[in-house]
């Protein structure tokens, strides 16, 4: 690994700012969630195939692997699907606190598919974050809807990141990516012909801003944000990486607040809530990153 500096560590800040505009973007855009994300992984998918054509990618894979990215596809639009319907039901601020709660149903999904223990303080942790998550539905009760599905949200992205990371030992995130993105689309397509009101005219008739907003999202917030975060730790720590990462809803619900002052000024409760989640979140990182110093010197 190569010795990162000030430029590479501006450049992970500028991309957990990056992840947190996913939900101001979510905000603006007016379509519903599961439109809007068919869109951003169709729009993603072209993007990508773009990138694997000048890279020139190889994108051969076994009917196996494809079989596992194609289900990995599948959560991911779910997770995107609930993610923006969460915040189509509360706001920016609610959805990226309680989606903050990902990291503890990795502690509990990972064990599981690595096969290993489940350790003491990912339990306190855990049980932690369900506190935060009450604090803040006490106070929001008008949001529970939104906080259900940034529930579901946070799950369906841990069980994903827990996924990928098994899929990149024999993969590229440029071809993992690319058989998520078009098997996302695919999921949607079907969802939308057998159980939606299929493809009309209005489907595709987007606003003027919605469709560069989808186009930022599908570009910069995705395409760019998977590439990006790959590439930048050559130079800094995975756990440096994800650790930084965990500032995404900070960035996200100051952005929020901002942006959209009246709809995101929330009760002391919800901020005493977030705190008590996020401090969690990062206490866990900092645990993890502990224990491994641990095994290295022994």
């Amino acid at each position: 690994m190569q010795n990162a500096n000030l430029k590479d560590y501006i450049h992970l800040h500028i991309l957990v700012l990056i992840a947190g505009f996913t939900a101001i973007l979510g905000e603006l855009i007016s379509i519903t969630a599961i439109p809007l994300v068919w869109f951003r992984m169709l729009m993603a998918g072209v993007l990508m195939g773009i990138y694997v054509l000048f890279s020139k990618t190889k994108l051969t894979v076994t009917p196996k692997s494809l079989l596992r990215l194609s289900f990995a596809g599948v959560i991911i639009a779910l997770h995107w699907i609930t993610f923006f319907g969460a915040i189509d039901a509360s706001n920016v601020s609610t959805t990226l606190a309680v989606f903050s709660t990902g990291t503890f149903f990795a502690s509990i999904i990972e064990p599981v598919v690595y096969k290993r223990r489940i350790l003491w303080y990912e339990i306190l942790f855990g049980i932690l974050a369900i506190v935060g998550v009450c604090i803040i539905t006490q106070s929001e009760m008008q949001y529970l809807t939104g906080i259900i599905l940034g529930i579901i949200s946070a799950f369906l992205s841990s069980l994903f990141a827990v996924l990928n990371g098994s899929f990149l030992k024999k993969h590229s995130a440029t071809v993992i990516s690319f058989y998520e993105f078009i098997s996302g689309v695919l999921f949607i397509t079907i969802y939308i012909f057998f159980f939606g009101d299929g493809f009309s005219k209005e489907f595709f008739n987007l606003d003027t801003s919605d469709f560069w907003y989808l186009f930022i999202l599908a570009s910069v917030c995705t395409a760019y944000a998977f590439i990006a975060s790959v590439y930048i730790m050559k130079s800094i720590s995975p756990y440096t990486v994800v650790l930084t990462y965990n500032l995404e809803p900070v960035y996200g619900i100051i952005i929020a607040l901002i942006l959209f002052p009246e709809k995101e000024k929330m009760s002391p409760s919800f901020y005493y809530g977030a705190m008590v989640i996020i401090a969690v979140v990062i206490l866990n990182a900092i645990f993890k990153n502990s224990r491994k110093l641990k095994r290295s010197h022994t």
